[in-house]
């Protein structure tokens, strides 16, 4: 069974940090691009950030870049999302996912571009 389970939001006070995990069990994880989503309340779920597995490259939503930093770990069944200087509209519910393509990130990062979803977790920045 396939899943995704994202770890390490919480509350944050502004300019702060926090690093998201995303643990993929039940399928080859290594195997997969992972993407990582967030949606803020009345908002569209917006792509954040996407790493390969075939190159390890990296891609980023023009307003992350600088800020947010993904990794992946293989031999942990994990990606990361490293978040810096967090702003109070970074507020938002953050969720990872397989690509359907694969090894590679989509070029558009529509939902239906990613297959499996975790249930998502909480960030709130706020002071």
């Amino acid at each position: 069974q396939v899943q995704l389970v994202e770890s390490g939001g919480g509350l944050v006070q502004p300019g702060g940090s926090l690093r998201l995990s995303c643990a993929g069990s039940g399928f080859a994880f290594a195997y997969y691009a992972i993407a990582w989503f967030r949606q803020a309340p009345g908002k569209e779920r917006e792509g954040i950030s996407c790493i390969s597995s075939s190159d390890g490259n990296t891609y980023y939503s023009d307003s992350m870049k600088g800020r947010f930093t993904i990794s992946r770990d293989n031999a942990k069944n994990t990606v990361y999302l490293q978040m810096d200087s967090l702003k109070p509209e970074d507020t938002a519910v953050y969720y990872c996912a397989t690509a359907v393509y694969g090894t590679s990130c989509p070029p558009q990062w529509t939902i239906n571009a990613f297959g499996s979803w975790g249930k998502g977790t909480q960030v709130t920045v706020s002071s």
